[in-house]
């Protein structure tokens, strides 16, 4: 079977499908136990911290390798491969992060940036800052595994 005629049953096969299953999307539940699909929500304000060492260089929940110099962040909830931009609120800096981590699990915090992120909106020094959060991309399909 040429290139061509694959990829025309594969659009001809998954576009219904896909259809098929966006239809049902708002009584969905995650199968086997696992929370409901969080809502996504944008102005979302609370404490940011920043991680560094020794995550570098370790696996990140989503599998990939932690790298503190790239524009990542950790997460409660929000599905891998989320953008948000990360606007620091006491001088209006701001930073585009991909979510590809859990976290923050100290109270009271909303979001974990890498180093690289918080240097941008100048909270390396106090460790905290009050931010807000705008989703600016989300996957399309988040799957079991994002949660």
């Amino acid at each position: 079977m040429s290139h061509r005629a694959r990829l025309l049953t594969c659009v001809l096969v998954l576009v219904p499908a896909s259809l098929l299953l966006s239809a049902c999307g708002k009584k969905h539940r995650v199968a086997r136990g696992l929370p409901s699909v969080p809502s996504l929500r944008s102005g979302e304000t609370g404490l940011a911290s920043w991680y560094g060492r020794p995550y570098h260089g370790r696996a990140a929940a989503n599998g990939e390798i932690y790298d503190m110099e790239k524009f990542t962040a950790a997460h409660r909830t929000l599905p891998f491969g989320t953008w948000v931009r990360v606007t620091n609120l006491a001088n209006d800096k701001s930073v585009d992060v991909r979510i590809i981590d859990r976290g923050p699990f100290a109270g009271g915090r909303i979001i974990d940036l890498s180093r690289a992120a918080a240097e941008v909106i100048d909270m390396i020094r106090q460790g905290l800052a009050r931010v807000r959060l705008d989703i600016i991309f989300t996957p399309v399909a988040p799957s079991a595994e994002n949660w």
